[in-house]
């Protein structure tokens, strides 16, 4: 996820320390997407006989492949391009009150395929587990024909341990103490990773979004199921001591607000929420990807936006203000980003809210900090789960085996 210009980690010409600078070098053309060896022969520090050799440990791998580079202008003989294998894949997984997304994404970061199964009702770990099982056996012959998968990354609305991938609390779900990962793990026989879903979207965004060579990146991504955050400083996923930080959704914002599942009363996700929106603009929750798309037309209607809108975006953009400037205050980020609807209130007058988060701040905090919005979209969790399923290759690219296609 960090810039993959300034990798955390340097290379070195030491023989035993080969398999980390595989990691290194791999690391970046995941980042990148398409990379010369003369570009990581300067961003690891390596010499080019080494990186030649860990490259060619990496074709050998079935990792990435290396090409002849397109004709340029430029003197001498042009250095061969690195790029991930689009056959190495990871399912990708993310439940909702409303429906179970499964994702197939790439190496590279490219989603090679977005499924939504609608719900009639909350599902259950159970119902979440058989959906999945189903949709992975609908294309079994065409990953085993056509792709290699490393495992599964799980982005849950709730509390996930690091450690074993259990959803302590998804309020919204009904789910408690539940071994998501150990349970699709099970059905799938495949290895199985489960983070919060906005920390995974924080890794999707700092890789491959708008917070690309962001060292301190905050994300706050609201959706069905409330508001949740992630943090990255330096390049890496903060997840506090077991995984939880980032619960941004429960920072207080009303002292006269309404009482929240957690137990306290004027959290931000029970001041600012999706659902009114929705129902304000007729659409109902299958229709939610459509949202910013039918406020945006009806704020801009010749004869003006309905009061109601009207006062319940000025409502819910004023707690989320609070909010904001409560993390810009805590932690002094780099950049802010907004994703799912939070994304779509800060479209309707970004340069107010910037201006009134920054003002209200702290000087020094509210002088440096950024505001942006995601830019994966629909995308964004299928690749934030993904990268959950990546890591280890990506840690040890050595120690992984990747099944052969076919």
């Amino acid at each position: 996820m960090r810039d993959s210009s300034r990798p955390a980690r340097r290379g070195n010409n030491l023989d035993d320390v080969r398999r980390n600078n595989l990691a290194v070098v791999l690391e970046i053309s995941h980042a990148r997407g398409r990379v010369s060896r003369a570009e990581l022969t300067r961003a690891t520090g390596l010499n080019r006989s080494t990186v030649g050799a860990l490259v060619a440990e990496l074709v050998e791998l079935g990792l990435v492949d290396e090409t002849e580079p397109s004709a340029t202008n430029q003197a001498g003989r042009p250095s061969p391009v690195i790029v991930p294998r689009e056959d190495v894949v990871a399912i990708a997984v993310n439940p909702e009150v409303d429906a179970v997304t499964i994702g197939l994404v790439a190496l590279n970061g490219r989603v090679l395929k977005r499924i939504r199964y609608d719900t009639a009702r909350v599902p259950t770990p159970e119902e979440v587990v058989n959906i999945v099982a189903a949709v992975i056996a609908g294309m079994q012959s065409e990953l085993n024909a056509s792709y290699r998968t490393v495992g599964v990354g799980v982005a849950v609305p709730g509390l996930v341990r690091a450690a074993d991938g259990v959803v302590i609390l998804a309020p919204h779900l009904g789910w408690r103490d539940v071994p998501i990962a150990e349970m699709l793990s099970a059905a799938l026989k495949l290895p199985v990773t489960a983070a919060n879903d906005a920390s995974a979207g924080v890794l999707a965004e700092g890789q491959y979004g708008a917070g690309r060579g962001a060292r301190e990146l905050v994300y706050l991504n609201g959706g069905a199921s409330g508001i949740g955050g992630g943090i990255a400083l330096d390049g890496e996923l903060f997840g506090g001591t077991a995984g939880y930080a980032g619960e941004f959704g429960h920072t207080f914002v009303n002292s006269a607000g309404a009482r929240c599942h957690c137990g306290a009363s004027g959290c931000l996700e029970t001041e600012v929420r999706r659902a009114p929106l929705l129902a304000l603009l007729g659409l109902d929750s299958t229709r939610s990807e459509e949202l910013e798309e039918a406020l945006l037309a009806h704020l801009a209607r010749p004869e003006g936006p309905d009061a109601a809108v009207v006062d319940l975006l000025k409502r819910q953009m004023s707690f989320l203000t609070i909010a904001l400037r409560n993390v810009v205050n805590a932690l002094n980020p780099e950049l802010v980003l907004l994703g799912g609807f939070l994304g779509t209130l800060y479209a309707v007058d970004p340069e107010r809210l910037t201006a009134e988060i920054s003002s209200g701040a702290l000087p020094g905090a509210g002088d440096s900090v950024r505001f942006g919005r995601s830019e994966l979209g629909n995308e964004l969790l299928m690749v934030g789960a993904a990268q959950l399923a990546f890591k280890p290759v990506l840690d040890d690219p050595a120690s992984v085996a990747v099944p052969p296609a076919g």
